[in-house]
């Protein structure tokens, strides 16, 4: 049922009532899952429940303007606006309530993400693009409040740059750029951080942005008192309206429960955003949330009873329904027996929805039964594994964990024991185990054969006289041919632009490619982020520069929370192959020198770090992941732009592979794992080390995630016996990430006749004075002794000690 996106000034009064008439159903529809969707969760069926009551009716006109190709970054609550472009029924509906793990019941998330949250599929089961442009798009929603809206800055600057950048091939992404990307948030959300920063970007870029606020005056129990200057968010905005003379944004205000006006605004957004690429703001105010916040709580214990009377009064599908009984659409009998019969198929809907979640379960739960059964009958135990057979069988709805649970608690009793029964047992817990933990883990990376696992390394090669140059006119050139090389293509981030970046890795490019490719933009990191989600989510490639490592934290809650899952929550109908540029490790000072690997790694997991030792790999990192479908960050060094390095003949070419190490000094004696700017300081200290007698082996990592593929490290630690982890983050920052990936997935404990060391920076920032890098992170005297130190524990009378 759903609604007609086409609103004609010319249709007949029987049209315009049909539609009408229809639109009431949807609204009715969405509010009567609600209703129910509350009471599943009361019920214990589902977990947790937060519903789109109270919102029906403008998402019904927001539905109306949306178009083919057009994309949705929104808020957790727009289940009617789904419903109404065709995206979500009944029964999907209830069955992302009870998470179902299967794309085909609930195609929002397969059961990752709890209800409310909405998606549709960019991509086929393959992995391949899909045609955004032939159908409506949603990006995958995220609980964090307001963090839809740097991704939203994104969706939208992609049709600018489909509209105005020439040589892009526009199949399946976009008409002209006449795509208009819509963002809908809740009116507490708008205190966030994010939804400033957003809403200034967008007014800078001037990009084709409609943002809804759905204004109830609550967030949660807190009123907008507490939330908003003058509880009212477009009055605060008023300074970004477009005038004659200044460019911003277009601010509309319109009342929730007013389905005329409503209809006439959203049109008139829509118009502006589509033609003229102008960003809009509208303020849908006097909204109402029937059920409260969600299951957790009952809004009469922070409404007063004037409110409470006013929100019965003025819920906006009251006010509809009135306004259709007034003007002689139908009478208030017709409608009684319309909400009747919705209410009769919201009731089927659910019950369908239960079945198909209920009825495998109950099947695996038989399954299992049979077997333990059997097991019980051949073995010593059998009182104790009977019971928990019973146990399992009295189960009126089991979930996995019940099922799973009890084989593996069953199994406890036949460990001594030998037979067929017990084996059957086994294996059907094995196999049980990798069919269902599938359903919860799969698609945190690319399982496409556009992996960036599956590209090839291609080594950069050489003349007889390649010439030693500034290793930044290598990282120059390099994108100087993969803007040539893929027109889709860009890049932006402070002081890229203009200047050619702080380091002069862009010089030129700007002059070459023109302002929309290469780009300069404010200093707003969160946002600079969410312009390449936008844009990757829509089929361009977009390279986001943060300026420095350190400036990542400011940006980490949206690779966290958006980036690193997206694959994951769509279950792999969603992609948006970023590519994140920055630069950092040794320099000078508290915010310029940070190593935060440990944080970086453990938070942004379905996000590939790369860490190349100098320019040449970090050129290879960006040619192999061009030709991948996967996120990543790449962490240039800092310090490395000017040393020298050997131009290669096979710029754009070469290929640095992931996940793979690189032995760059072989040695007998001691195995040095390290990345990025400290090798060069282990490379001097090898070279002093040779000269007393110790011969040391040095691997560069190279890439945090994927970590060595190949376990080549520990065939270097069976070799040597001995390890040390050299590393400029903080004690036990990814240090013991790399520790434990050798010694407990490599199991290179066996191989070892000395404990495993590790050699950190301290606890601190370094400090930003001359000798504030030799004080605060590992210097070559600290990794000479480090090492000697090792071997004199193994060998006093060859190594005496030092001090």
């Amino acid at each position: 049922m759903q609604t007609n996106p086409d609103v004609q000034k010319d249709l007949s009064f029987e049209d315009f009532k049909a539609e009408v008439l229809n639109d009431y159903k949807m609204a009715v529809t969405s509010r009567e899952c609600s209703l129910l969707g509350r009471r599943e969760v009361l019920t214990g069926k589902a977990k947790f429940g937060i519903f789109g009551d109270g919102k029906e009716v403008p998402q019904l006109a927001l539905a109306k303007a949306f178009k083919n190709g057009d994309f949705r970054s929104g808020y957790y609550r727009d289940q009617t606006f789904m419903m109404a472009i065709g995206e979500l029924n009944i029964q999907q509906f209830f069955a992302g309530l009870y998470g179902h793990p299967d794309i085909a019941h609930d195609p929002m998330s397969a059961g990752r993400q709890m209800g409310g949250h909405f998606a549709t599929h960019s991509l086929d089961e393959k992995g391949n693009w899909k045609d955004l442009t032939k159908q409506k798009n949603s990006s995958a929603d995220i609980s964090p409040t307001a963090g839809q809206m740097p991704r939203l800055l994104g969706l939208a600057q992609a049709s600018k740059i489909y509209r105005q950048v020439k040589g892009i091939d526009t199949t399946n992404f976009s008409e002209k750029g006449n795509e208009v990307a819509w963002g809908t948030i809740g009116n507490a959300s708008t205190s966030e951080g994010l939804f400033f920063e957003t809403i200034n970007a967008a007014g800078v870029l001037q990009v084709p942005m409609v943002m809804s606020v759905w204004d109830d005056e609550y967030g949660i129990s807190v009123h907008a008192r507490h939330q908003t200057t003058k509880e009212n968010i477009s009055e605060i905005l008023k300074g970004f309206q477009r005038d004659e003379d200044n460019k911003g944004f277009e601010i509309l205000r319109v009342n929730g429960w007013d389905y005329p006006a409503l209809i006439e605004t959203y049109q008139r957004a829509s118009k502006i955003a589509r033609e003229e690429h102008v960003p809009v703001l509208i303020h849908v105010n006097e909204l109402t949330q029937p059920q409260g916040h969600s299951t957790s709580g009952s809004h009469e214990r922070y409404k007063d009873e004037n409110r409470l009377a006013w929100e019965a009064a003025f819920d906006c599908n009251v006010k509809l329904r009135e306004w259709m009984v007034a003007n002689g659409m139908a009478t208030d009998d017709e409608l009684k027996e319309i909400e009747n019969g919705i209410k009769k198929e919201v009731r089927e809907g659910k019950k369908a929805a239960w079945t198909a979640f209920i009825q495998p379960l109950k099947q695996e739960q038989q399954e299992l039964v049979s077997i333990l059964e059997n097991v019980a009958n051949s073995s010593d135990n059998k009182v104790f594994i009977s019971k928990l057979k019973n146990d399992l069988a009295d189960i009126n709805e089991p979930i996995r964990k019940d099922i799973l649970s009890t084989a593996r608690k069953a199994l406890r009793f036949v460990v001594s024991e030998s037979s067929s029964e017990k084996n059957l047992l086994v294996t059907w817990i094995n196999t049980y185990s990798n069919k269902i933990q599938s359903k919860y883990s799969s698609h945190l990376y690319s399982e496409s054969p556009k992996s960036a696992l599956n590209i090839k390394e291609v080594k950069p090669t050489y003349d007889a006289n390649s010439e030693d140059v500034d290793a930044r006119l290598i990282i120059r050139d390099n994108f100087d041919a993969i803007f040539n090389k893929y027109p889709e293509t860009l890049v932006f981030g402070e002081d890229a632009g203009t200047i050619g970046d702080v380091n002069q890795g862009l010089e030129g490019m700007q002059e070459k490619y023109g302002e929309l490719r290469v780009s300069d933009v404010g200093i707003r990191e969160a946002t600079i982020l969410g312009q390449g989600i936008g844009m990757a989510l829509r089929g361009l490639r977009p390279i986001a520069e943060i300026q420095y490592l350190d400036y990542i934290l400011y940006a980490l809650q949206i690779m966290s929370d958006d980036l690193a899952t997206l694959q994951y929550r769509t279950n792999g109908r969603q992609k948006a192959p970023l590519i994140i540029r920055t630069r950092g490790h040794r320099l000078e000072g508290i915010w310029h020198s940070g190593s935060q690997m440990g944080g970086v790694i453990n938070l942004i997991r379905g996000i590939h770090v790369l860490v190349p030792r100098n320019m040449t790999k970090a050129a290879g990192f960006y040619n192999t992941l061009l030709e991948s479908d996967e996120p990543a960050l790449i962490v240039e060094c800092l310090n490395g732009y000017r040393l020298k390095e050997k131009m290669p003949n096979n710029i754009g070419e070469f290929k640095t592979p992931l996940g793979v190490v690189e032995t760059i000094r072989e040695g007998n004696d001691i195995t040095l794992v390290s990345y990025g700017s400290t090798l060069r300081i282990i490379e001097q200290a090898a070279k002093e080390l040779q000269g007393v007698g110790i011969d040391a082996e040095i691997i560069d990592i190279q890439s945090l995630l994927p970590f060595d593929l190949n376990h080549d490290i520990v065939k270097s630690v069976a070799k040597t016996n001995r390890l040390m982890v050299i590393d400029e983050d903080v004690p036990g920052g990814a240090s013991a990430f790399i520790l434990n990936e050798v010694l407990n997935t490599q199991n290179a404990y066996k191989h070892l006749d000395s404990k495993p060391q590790t050699l950190t920076a301290q606890q601190h920032r370094p400090a930003y004075g001359t000798d504030g890098d030799y004080f605060s992170k590992p210097s070559v005297e600290d990794v000479f002794e480090a090492v000697y130190n090792v071997m004199h524990e193994t060998n006093p009378s060859d190594f005496p000690k030092l001090r």
